[in-house]
């Protein structure tokens, strides 16, 4: 079977969602553009031998619409002859893209493809795609006649079912940053990070070089002073239960980003003289309670376990998406998975969350990390809306 491979990876600084981030005077078709563009130029790859690209994003309305990878492709000067499609896992569209990307390589349907994705949440606000309609339909509310509930709410659950405490998240949240922070300051990021000019509020463009939302001053302490970001009167009505313990500084932020990774067949790597950096070793979806929504990943990591014959132990280095940090805890807590493993270089809760672009910027870490550390196997899942999870392994390639 031919294996797919990874050649390379690299993605942007991450800026904060909102209209005062420093990627929020950048069109998303233009941010996703420069990460294409430098995944290009950093390989080499005649760009003509691109077979496809595949894109996530979640907000497909608006300037992020009409199959925004076909745009990007287009913007980041590819040839026209490539054609690009753009996807919808939700949270985990982009590491979705890979999955397609490395599925068609090993198929034999492409030699040369890019697993890509963006969200620019400064642009285009979560939710804009519902455009104040039903999205399920009568069918599925009658299946879940009390309804189905937001994220955060599911956050909620989650840290109530498995008995975390408001400390707990917290203490998890701070390391997020100090993690990042300390990835920062010594370079960890300085080989996957493509810098980029933005506009700023005046319109004079200035470079992004880091991600706007780590905080290196995050402490336990300062966290436990913000208030829950979820309360309301309907959800205390019908969940007593919850202590109410999910905050903005316990969950990942609003963002914009973009990343992108360049997968090949063994065999066209060596045609072209690409050196791999990874090879893709096995790749699971599962489904799991929409109710509880974020907890997919649980069984979409034994899937993927049992998929590679390997055990949690074999595993060098996870990226585990920080929507919340009561998913990341509950997850370690099924699965045994070693903490110090986990996130190594900070997660979504300090670097951010661009939803479509972040399956690919995990693979771009997780890449970078089993590099730095000298592992052999990385494992990257990500917890999505509808009770949705994907999860991923690859190899280090020497």
């Amino acid at each position: 079977m031919t294996d797919a491979v990874i050649v390379d990876a690299v993605r942007t600084p991450i800026g904060k969602g909102k209209p005062n981030g420093t990627l929020a005077g950048v069109h998303p078709v233009d941010l996703h553009a420069h990460a294409l563009r430098s995944l290009v130029e950093r390989t080499g790859v005649d760009p003509a031998r691109i077979d496809d690209v595949i894109s996530g994003a979640v907000g497909q309305i608006g300037e992020q619409s009409m199959n925004t990878a076909r745009w990007a492709a287009l913007a980041a000067g590819l040839p026209e002859s490539v054609p690009a499609v753009t996807v919808d896992r939700q949270c985990g569209s982009s590491q979705q893209a890979v999955h397609f990307a490395a599925q068609g390589v090993i198929a034999g349907a492409y030699d040369v493809v890019i697993a890509s994705g963006v969200e620019s949440m400064s642009r285009v606000p979560m939710g804009s795609q519902v455009a104040g309609r039903d999205p399920f339909g009568p069918q599925v509310a009658a299946r879940y006649p009390d309804g189905l509930v937001p994220q955060g709410i599911s956050a909620e659950l989650i840290a109530a079912k498995w008995g975390f405490t408001r400390a707990q998240l917290d203490e998890f949240s701070a390391q997020s940053h100090q993690r990042a922070a300390k990835a920062w300051a010594d370079g960890k990021f300085a080989a996957e990070v493509a810098p980029l000019k933005a506009p700023g509020p005046d319109g004079t463009l200035r470079e992004v070089t880091t991600d706007e939302t780590v905080r290196p001053g995050t402490t336990t302490e300062v966290l436990a002073g913000l208030k829950p970001a979820f309360r309301a009167d309907v959800w205390e009505q019908r969940f007593p239960q919850l202590a109410w313990q999910v905050t903005a500084g316990n969950s990942s932020p609003i963002n914009d980003g973009a990343a992108a990774l360049l997968i090949t067949s063994a065999e066209a790597a060596a045609a072209l003289g690409l050196k791999p950096r990874a090879r893709i070793h096995s790749f699971a979806v599962a489904g799991d309670d929409p109710l509880l929504m974020l907890t997919g990943i649980i069984p979409a990591t034994n899937k993927v376990l049992a998929k590679a014959g390997l055990k949690v132990s074999d595993i060098d280095a996870f990226e585990v998406n920080e929507a919340f940090a009561s998913v990341v805890l509950a997850w370690q807590h099924e699965t045994g998975a070693d903490l110090a493993k986990v996130n190594v270089n900070g997660g979504a809760i300090a670097l951010g969350h661009p939803l479509g672009g972040s399956g690919a910027r995990l693979a771009t870490t997780l890449l970078s990390v089993l590099e730095q550390t000298g592992g052999r196997y990385g494992l990257q899942t990500m917890c999505e809306a509808g009770g949705l999870a994907n999860a991923t392994i690859i190899e280090r390639l020497d």
